[in-house]
């Protein structure tokens, strides 16, 4: 039944999309918000020391009391429940974003072939975190590229990972503690102590998936230069998991991303991924296919482990 969920799950989200209304992961983004209202202790006076020690004990109790509770509700009905398959698809649907994904990579590239700078930087900065007010054609290209590759990961594979390891309890938590991470894992005086648990979290629970996701990128792309990225850049990246999944994307597609860019207002260095030629508009579409092509593979491979089993269980 595993491979009917994730191509039923699949198949619900390419004809739906994203929920626009009351989609749970917005609920649950207005918990963890409340949650770090009571617990993050940084916009309260005291010693430094004393307030570095609560940001710690605060992160790992809001992580706690946000991620505890839905998945133990889930892991109840998927043990307790003859609808657990149906349970299991819907879940499933909600926690990946492929289509939100495309959909917002062809708004940029669109605005991009339209000429509309001012658009396509208003929708490339909806996508990533850095600053696009300077951006030209082709830095909003790359960073749109550079979103839809590491996504890829972040949305898709690393619940597909879960699902397939710890069933539907373990595609939701992950794709929960993705959220939090997305909201509390910053460097700065408000999350560095209190998102530190988030941060973590997130990056143990994409190890294995970031590198299954890379190595996808290279078999459904240009092996060998992927390959070759992955192994010599992919060291130099700050982010351990997004690292591999960027430089073996880029080398995939055989572009040059990367390099220094704005954050918050600061020139942040950043290594050069890939090799080739410069990025264009047309490679926004490109990364699009390649996550499809990995995605596609990740259900056939998904399916022969299961006709395997069921062989060898016969």
């Amino acid at each position: 039944m595993t491979v009917f969920e994730i191509i039923a799950a699949a198949l619900l989200d390419g004809l739906l999309g994203e929920p626009y209304h009351w989609h749970p992961l917005a609920g649950f983004g207005r918990l963890a918000q409340r949650l770090e209202e009571w617990l993050n202790p940084s916009a309260i006076s005291g010693p430094a020391e004393s307030m570095a020690a609560r940001g710690y004990v605060g992160g790992v109790s809001a992580v706690l009391a946000a991620v505890t509770p839905p998945v133990l509700v889930v892991w109840g009905l998927d043990q307790y429940t003859p609808l657990a398959p149906l349970l299991a698809i819907a879940i499933l649907y909600l926690v990946i974003g492929h289509r939100s994904l495309h959909e917002h990579a062809i708004a940029v590239e669109r605005a991009l072939r339209r000429g509309d700078l001012a658009d396509a930087r208003g929708r490339v900065g909806a996508i990533v975190s850095r600053d696009t007010s300077d951006m030209d054609a082709q830095r909003i290209a790359g960073a749109a590229v550079e979103s839809v590759l590491e996504n890829g990961n972040d949305a898709l594979f690393g619940a597909l990972f879960w699902f397939l390891l710890a069933g539907v309890p373990g595609a939701l938590a992950y794709r929960l503690i993705n959220t939090l991470d997305a909201m509390w894992g910053y460097r700065n005086d408000r999350y560095r102590q209190f998102g530190w648990a988030a941060a973590r979290l997130d990056d143990v629970m994409n190890f294995l998936p970031a590198r299954l996701t890379a190595l996808s990128y290279a078999v459904v792309g240009h092996a060998a230069t992927a390959l070759r990225c992955w192994r010599l850049q992919a060291p130099a990246w700050d982010s351990p998991n997004a690292g591999p999944v960027m430089a073996s994307g880029a080398g995939a597609l055989q572009v040059r991303l990367g390099g220094g860019a704005f954050y918050h207002g600061r020139w942040r260095e950043r290594s050069d991924l890939g090799e080739g030629r410069p990025v264009d508009i047309g490679d926004i579409s490109r990364a699009r296919r390649l996550v499809l092509r990995a995605l596609l593979l990740w259900i056939a491979v998904a399916a022969l482990i299961g006709l395997r089993s069921r062989w060898l269980n016969a």
